[in-house]
C-alpha cells in the first residue's frame, strides 16, 4: 500500500505531465505560486485563531500542497526534489538540536529549559550564517515579510547582540520624542513619511519589550475594531439610519454606546 504522502507527489506530478496534466498547474511558475503560498499560510493561521481543528487538519494539506507543487516544479528543472526538502529540514533540526541527538556528553550538557534551548537554537544560526558569507546579524531577514513582522524580527535580531534598550522605559521615551518630531513635520511632506515610519518602528519596540508579538497584538485590535463597528451599523440599522446616511455625530454616540456594552472576544 503506498504511502499518502506518495500519492500526493504522483498527483502533483499527473497534474504537471506535459501531455495528461492539467493546464493551469503546467502554466504556474515559482512566481506565480507564490501568492497562493502566502494566502495559505494565513489560512492556518487564521484556523488556529478561531480553533477550528477540522478546518486547520485541511490548510494545513494546502500549505503541504504548495510545497510539493514548488519541489515538482524544481524538479522538473533540476533543482531539487521533495525529498532534498525533507532531506534538508532533517538535517537543519538534528544540527540545530545538538543537546538532543548529539553524544550522550553533549546532551548532558545541553539546555536545561526552553529559553536556553532557543538561546542555542539561535547560537547555532549565527554561526550558520557566518559559515555561509552572511556576516550581519540582519542578513537573510526577508524583505518580502510584512513590514510590522519584519520590524519586529529586524530589533529581536539586535536585540541579541545587546543593541537594545535596557528596559521599555527607553522605548517609550523613544516613541514620544518621535510624536513630537511628527507634529513637528508639515503635512505632506516627503520627511512625513519618515516621521511616521519611525514613530511605527518605535512602538515595535514597546510592544516587542512587553514580551508581545506586534502582528498578534494589532491583529487583536483589528478584532475589536470590527466588532464593535459591525455593532455600530447594526444600531444605526435600527433607527432606519444606515451607516453610511448617518452623520459623524451620529456614527460616534453609536460608537461610544456600543464601545461601553461590546468587549473584545
Amino acid at each position: 500500500m503506498s504511502k499518502p504522502i506518495d500519492d500526493l507527489l504522483a498527483i502533483m506530478a499527473t497534474l504537471r505531465h506535459p501531455e495528461q496534466g492539467c493546464a493551469w498547474d503546467k502554466a504556474q511558475t515559482f512566481q506565480s505560486i507564490k501568492p497562493y503560498t502566502i494566502e495559505e499560510a494565513y489560512e492556518v493561521a487564521d484556523a488556529i485563531e478561531r480553533g477550528d481543528f477540522a478546518d486547520l487538519k485541511d490548510e494545513l494539506g494546502d500549505l503541504l500542497f504548495q510545497v510539493v507543487f514548488y519541489s515538482q516544479m524544481a524538479s522538473e528543472q533540476g533543482l531539487f526534489a521533495f525529498h532534498d526538502c525533507v532531506a534538508a529540514i532533517c538535517d537543519k533540526l538534528t544540527r540545530r538540536h545538538p543537546h538532543i541527538f548529539a553524544s550522550a556528553a553533549h546532551s548532558a550538557s545541553g539546555a536545561a529549559d526552553a529559553g536556553a534551548a532557543l538561546q542555542n537554537w539561535e547560537n547555532l544560526k549565527s554561526n550558520e550564517r557566518k559559515k555561509a558569507g552572511l556576516h550581519s546579524i540582519l542578513d537573510n531577514v526577508p524583505n518580502t515579510m510584512p513590514a510590522l513582522s519584519r520590524a519586529y524580527k529586524l530589533q529581536k535580531r539586535c536585540a541579541t547582540v545587546g543593541f537594545d534598550w535596557p528596559s521599555v522605559d527607553g522605548c517609550w521615551d523613544k516613541v514620544k520624542e518621535e510624536i513630537l518630531e511628527v507634529e513637528q513635520t508639515e503635512s505632506g511632506s516627503p520627511e512625513l513619511v519618515d516621521e511616521l515610519g519611525d514613530l511605527m518602528f518605535a512602538m515595535v519596540n514597546v510592544v516587542r519589550k512587553h514580551g508581545l508579538d506586534p502582528e498578534a497584538v494589532l491583529r487583536q485590535a483589528n478584532q475589536k475594531f470590527e466588532q464593535r463597528f459591525r455593532a455600530v451599523e447594526a444600531k444605526l440599522a435600527d433607527t432606519a439610519t444606515p451607516v453610511g446616511q448617518a452623520s459623524l455625530e451620529q456614527m460616534e454616540a453609536a460608537w461610544q454606546q456600543v464601545k461601553q456594552a461590546v468587549r473584545p472576544t
